[in-house]
């Protein structure tokens, strides 16, 4: 087959952090139902054991680490562990973040870095210690899970807006950086994705109308719904694959269309 149409992930190491539960675990899935060795890592030992139980009922043999993703030397540790147990990461998806929402003026400078440090100096980190085995390879995918908050800001996300569009960034630069290594990174914006810990925004109300934030997003988006993280990995097979390896630097953003949209009028 042509490399122009291989979307096969056949014999591939995946790495995929924090990928225990919700938009990582379903890229991992779907790259493992591609063919590709799935290992992820997760900060605590019970995380990790949640998303092996999750795995294997699924039919699915990942092999799990427990990483802080924030902590270079942990990092270092598990590559080199994952390298000698399963093989050399092939694709590696920056999945690992967290959000703080505080008003600006509310958030202290401790709550900024921490949000920094996790959703961008992590994907720093990590990117760092695979791509050195990636050049002797001779190929290698990156892929950062941004954010439309890469493109747009938005009250109380201060921090994350920052580390997503820093992100963006640091992802275009390792494209100018490596891409003469063979080397693709990109990136994947999800737009609002129906997952547990949204579901609160999407119960409906005492008088059966629609949660205010659930209005929001569908009048928001031109598809008028919620995304399902399933819908995330299409894009993400793709970017892992050959089939895009003319395709780097680039952020794909799978949000139904939001940031084509200026909204309803009222």
């Amino acid at each position: 087959m042509s490399d122009f149409l291989n979307f096969s992930l056949e014999g591939k190491v995946a790495l995929v952090t924090g990928a225990s539960y919700g938009i990582g675990y379903a890229i991992a899935s779907a790259y493992a139902k591609s063919g590709a060795k799935v290992v992820f890592c997760d900060i605590k030992q019970e995380f990790v054991d949640k998303g092996l139980a999750s795995y294997k009922a699924d039919g699915i043999d990942a092999k799990g680490y427990v990483c802080d993703v924030t902590n270079e030397a942990m990092v270092q540790d598990m590559v080199k562990k994952i390298e000698a147990e399963v093989g050399v990461v092939d694709i590696l998806v920056n999945n690992a973040g967290i959000i703080k929402r505080i008003p600006m003026c509310d958030m202290s400078a401790d709550e900024f870095r921490q949000v920094i440090d996790v959703d961008l100096n992590a994907p720093f980190i990590v990117s760092k210690a695979v791509i050195p085995s990636m050049i002797k390879k001779g190929h290698g995918k990156i892929i950062n899970i941004c954010s439309m908050m890469s493109e747009l800001g938005r009250e109380t996300v201060s921090a994350y807006a920052a580390a997503k569009g820093g992100l963006k960034m640091l992802t275009r630069n390792i494209c100018s950086e490596y891409g003469a290594n063979n080397i693709q990174c990109n990136g994947i914006g999800p737009g609002y994705i129906a997952t547990p810990q949204t579901a609160p925004l999407r119960e409906k109300q005492a008088d059966g109308s629609k949660h205010p934030f659930d209005q929001f997003i569908c009048g928001r988006t031109p598809a008028g719904r919620w995304l399902q993280a399933e819908e995330l990995t299409g894009p993400a097979v793709f970017l892992a694959s050959d089939a895009s390896n003319a395709v780097n630097g680039h952020i794909l953003y799978v949000d139904g269309g939001i940031l084509a949209y200026i909204g309803k009028q009222p």
